[in-house]
């Protein structure tokens, strides 16, 4: 059974990436000031940054419609394809994952599998680049699909916000959380809960150096509890610059073990807003 690998843009691939696996990945729209863009497509992770800064109305994000789904489908078998994985970002965050649940068999003699990712961005994409992998190695959707899930158990983020209302404009944070945030003038860390999936605080440190070390001893505790090796992302939003210095920082500490400097666009970043870091890890998929 030939499978294609489908997932959205907050994946965040190179071109390179989806171009040596055979990746489709459908773009997920962002709303400014009344302008639908297609993540990726219409508005690159720059331009992106800096209407936001000059945008007269809080951005929004949406799905991408129906009909492009099936159209996707139906050309994937036309190209031969019997089914596609479709590995999506957490429900929690976008209905795309259910849309795509209600068309299983929207297409006669094509199965679709939808795969709720649980997560978003680069950590999504190391999901999605594994199980292209294994769908050209010919191994069965299932199979797939369970190697995804144990390899979703080892994944685990933390987030620093520099402002907390782009989060709570967008139903992502209560308003108490941020007003808190606000008064205290703290920097948050910000994690998805492992049973409930929804961004949720973690801690509230007093600045972002005392933030990014606590991400830090996090990891290092990760790290020292896991019995495989581990890949780790330091996500940046707007701010490759200290993104690329924290990785650095971060490489030196641990020189046997890779770490990726990743980002956060449109989509994502219409949520954290601009200076957001993250740092992120998953058991290297390549041991598994």
């Amino acid at each position: 059974m030939k499978i294609a690998i489908v997932t959205d843009s907050t994946a965040y691939l190179s071109q390179a990436e989806v171009d040596a696996l055979d990746i489709k990945v459908v773009p997920i729209p962002v709303i400014i000031d009344g302008v639908s863009y297609r993540e990726g497509i219409d508005l690159t992770t720059s331009e992106f940054y800096e209407k936001l800064a000059t945008s007269n109305n809080f951005p929004s994000t949406s799905q991408p419609a129906v009909g492009e789904w099936i159209t996707l489908f139906e050309s994937l078998k036309t190209d031969g394809y019997d089914g596609a994985i479709v590995i999506n970002l957490a429900a929690t965050i976008s209905g795309t994952v259910n849309t795509v649940a209600g068309l299983t068999d929207a297409v006669a003699d094509f199965k679709v599998w939808g795969y709720d990712s649980k997560i978003t961005v680069r950590l999504m994409g190391h999901l999605v680049m594994k199980a292209a992998k294994l769908a050209q190695a010919g191994v069965a959707a299932d199979q797939i699909m369970a190697i995804l899930d144990e390899l979703a158990t080892t994944m685990d983020e933390y987030f620093i916000v520099d402002d907390l209302k782009n989060l709570v404009r967008g139903g992502r944070l209560s308003n108490a959380s941020a007003l808190i945030g606000t008064m205290l003038k703290v920097k948050p860390i910000l994690t998805f809960d492992n049973d409930s999936n929804y961004i949720v605080p973690f801690e509230k440190v007093r600045s972002m150096k005392k933030a990014m070390a606590r991400a830090e001893e996090l990891f290092d505790q990760a790290r020292k509890a896991a019995d495989y090796p581990l890949r780790a992302i330091v996500i940046h939003a707007n701010a490759e610059a200290a993104g690329e210095k924290w990785r650095e920082e971060l490489q030196q500490r641990h020189p046997d073990m890779p770490f990726e400097l990743s980002y956060f666009g449109p989509v994502i970043g219409t949520h954290l807003g601009s200076g957001a870091l993250a740092l992120a890890w998953i058991r290297d998929p390549e041991s598994l």
